[in-house]
């Protein structure tokens, strides 16, 4: 965890104070996360993602921010889980029905081009429909697989995700996130209280989740033969 950074908060100025319990010390005004105190968080958060992994239920990998798209995509596919790397999508959890609608539509119009079974309308009309698949997969194709509402969430920064926080919430859904010091640990079930801005601490954090599933997963395999 040193090596990628992960010890890393931000200035004391800007420290939640559900923070400070996880605060080991500061250098040049940068407060630094106690990392014995990180790891008990992370071996709770991976626990329980190997018990959700083993009942083969889904999590729901959710990073909006720059930092973090790319990783939350790779890892997501890897584990072959639903993601959403990028803007969330008011109504995803609250509104899900509606939600499932619109991925429904993307995977008929998918399915239509592929076969070939859009040579019947115009021009004008297949680039319409492109267009709209594009639209479509951008918004909804990381979570063509959920179709239903996840067992638990996994987010980064769940602060700036707070509408994604909020909605799991509201169905009780766990939240497990990936916190730095300018958080409110307390929102979420599954705090992690680490450096959620680079890259390295990000893809560490996300591995380190999706290890976790896999091994809950294999587990579970394992014991069913």
């Amino acid at each position: 965890m040193f090596q990628v950074g992960a010890h890393f908060g931000f200035a004391k100025s800007r420290r939640h104070p559900s923070a400070l319990p996880f605060i080991f010390g500061k250098k040049n005004d940068v407060e630094i996360f106690d990392l014995e105190k990180v790891e008990e968080k992370l071996k709770e958060a991976k626990e329980f993602v190997s018990k959700i992994a083993s009942q083969k239920r889904q999590i729901l990998f959710v990073g909006g921010k720059r930092e973090s798209q790319g990783i939350i995509k790779d890892v997501a596919e890897k584990i072959e889980m639903p993601y959403v790397a990028g803007r969330w999508i008011g109504g995803t959890l609250t509104n899900f029905e509606e939600i499932k609608k619109r991925v429904k539509k993307l995977q008929d119009l998918t399915s239509q081009k592929e076969k070939g079974e859009l040579g019947k309308y115009t021009k004008k009309e297949r680039l319409m429909i492109d267009r709209e698949i594009e639209k479509l997969q951008e918004r909804f194709g990381g979570i063509v697989s959920m179709d239903k509402k996840p067992a638990a969430i996994f987010i980064i920064d769940s602060d700036k995700e707070s509408i994604a926080r909020d909605e799991a919430d509201l169905n009780k859904i766990p939240v497990i996130s990936l916190m730095s010091s300018d958080c409110d640990m307390t929102k979420v079930k599954y705090p992690i209280p680490a450096n959620d801005t680079s890259v390295k601490s990000i893809r560490f954090f996300a591995e380190e989740i999706a290890d976790a599933y896999e091994e809950g997963l294999n587990q579970a395999q394992a014991q069913t033969k």
